[in-house]
Parts: C-alpha cells; sequence; structure tokens
C-alpha cells in the first residue's frame, strides 16, 4: 500500500463523512444525505474514455438507482469548472464531485487514490440510509466496472 494511501473503509462499518463542491459549487457532504441510499463512484478524469463510458452507462440507466432510493455521487479530482464542462457535454444530471484540494483527499480516505498517478481509481462504494457501507467494488485500471454489478449491490440495499 503507498504510504499517503488510507485503508479502504469496511463493510458493514460507517463509510467516511466528506464533504465537496459538486458541479455547480454547491457542498454536498455524504452526513447531508442520510436517511437515502447513497453510490459513491470514484473515477479517474473526466473527459477520459473508459470514464465517460461508464458515467454515461450510469446517466442511460437511471432507474436502477431510484428503485433502489440510491443517489450517485461521481468523484474525480478534477476541478469543479472541469466537471462543469463534462456533465453538460455528456448530458450529466447526477452530481459530479470535484476531489481537488487537497488533491484526492477523500479518494485516499477510501483507499482509492494512486499517487503514484495523481488520480483516484474505479472504486465504488455503496451506502445505506444509515450512512453504513453495504458494498464496494473496483475495476483495474483500464477497465470499466458492470452496470450488472451496480445492480447486484443496489439490489442487497
Amino acid at each position: 500500500m503507498n504510504p499517503t494511501q488510507s485503508r479502504a473503509p469496511v463493510v458493514g462499518q460507517p463509510a467516511p463523512d466528506f464533504e465537496l463542491s459538486n458541479q455547480f459549487g454547491e457542498s454536498i457532504s455524504l452526513a447531508s444525505l442520510r436517511g437515502g441510499n447513497v453510490v459513491v463512484v470514484f473515477y479517474p478524469f473526466a473527459f477520459s474514455g473508459i470514464c465517460t463510458g461508464e458515467m454515461c452507462e450510469l446517466r442511460d440507466n437511471p432507474a436502477d438507482f431510484a428503485t433502489a432510493r440510491a443517489r450517485v455521487l461521481a468523484v474525480s479530482v478534477d476541478s469543479k469548472y472541469v466537471l462543469r464542462a463534462y456533465a453538460e457535454a455528456e448530458g450529466l444530471e447526477f452530481d459530479l464531485l470535484a476531489d481537488f484540494w487537497p488533491h484526492g483527499e477523500t479518494a485516499r480516505r477510501y483507499g482509492v487514490f494512486d499517487a503514484d498517478r495523481g488520480m483516484a481509481g474505479r472504486g465504488t462504494f455503496v451506502i445505506d440510509a444509515n450512512g453504513i457501507l453495504r458494498d464496494t467494488f473496483s475495476t483495474a485500471a483500464g477497465q470499466a466496472r458492470s452496470l450488472d454489478r451496480y445492480r447486484k449491490a443496489l439490489a442487497e440495499l
């Protein structure tokens, strides 16, 4: 493990709280979303090929998340300005959160920050209405996450 990276949170334990700005500069904290399920989706960079494919797949399947009463929070190390342009370009209506400064701090707290490359890895954290981490999954660099894996996690909420 990289010394600047924290351990990933443990399923069954409270998810680490965070507060980040979305693409509109609005502050979003995990604690403020208690009472509803949350899916935190870390991804490397806006406008990159695999990331865009993943974000568009989430965009195109909102019913999967609505049925589970789950809000999607997509987190990258990009600035809120880049994220706003990205959301507009791709028609993304869920929150894109900027883990820009301190650079990658939230990704570090979730154990998915790649300090050598300065980016978040592809890690997904499914959190229930009480703030408890219920599932987590990830893929290696260069591999997209499967929508079926999201569906499996959402079905268990």
